[in-house]
């Protein structure tokens, strides 16, 4: 399993993730919004910048489905990287989650200098705490009612890796 960059072919997936709600599953599915964003943004810098981006999870030339990160301020001087993950539905419950985290992880550390990586999920979002912690992330708190998803506010879990962890 690998991560690259995406590609023009690869930006079917991202939309299908994102908008398709079987595609998206239960968690992964926030509303339709502009279907087009992706392919501008992909035209104006591949979908990677300074203060974020988006890689495939892929095995072989299959693609597995989609990561992302966002810089977060910590304060004046610091930052660290938010992200998440988008596994079509075939490549679910088969460890790919929690490698890709890994992996991005490795590639977040070894290209920047941040400390911190964060990642937040749903509170009845099981599988994904799950796959959080196989991949070394240390559960840090409930966040009630930070996020809006079916109409209706959802509570949220903080799980973090920090440079100094052990690896997993």
């Amino acid at each position: 399993m690998a991560l690259r960059p995406v590609s023009e072919a690869d930006l079917v997936v991202l939309e299908k993730l994102t908008q398709d709600p079987e595609a998206a599953g239960e968690f992964g599915l926030f509303g339709f919004f502009d279907p087009g964003r992706y392919r501008r943004k992909w035209a104006e810098n591949g979908l990677l910048g300074d203060d974020g981006g988006t890689l495939m999870v892929v095995r072989g030339s299959e693609s597995l489905g989609f990561v992302n990160w966002r810089r977060r301020q910590t304060t004046p001087a610091a930052h660290c990287w938010t992200m998440g993950i988008a596994l079509l539905p075939q490549a679910r419950g088969q460890g790919h989650g929690a490698e890709a985290h890994r992996l991005l992880a490795r590639y977040l550390f070894a290209h920047s200098p941040v400390h911190r990586i964060e990642a937040d999920t749903e509170v009845e979002n099981i599988a994904e705490q799950k796959t959080l912690e196989r991949a070394g992330f240390s559960r840090e708190g409930v966040m009630r009612g930070i996020g809006w998803r079916d109409g209706a506010w959802r509570d949220g879990v903080t799980y973090s890796l920090l440079r100094t962890d052990p690896p997993v």
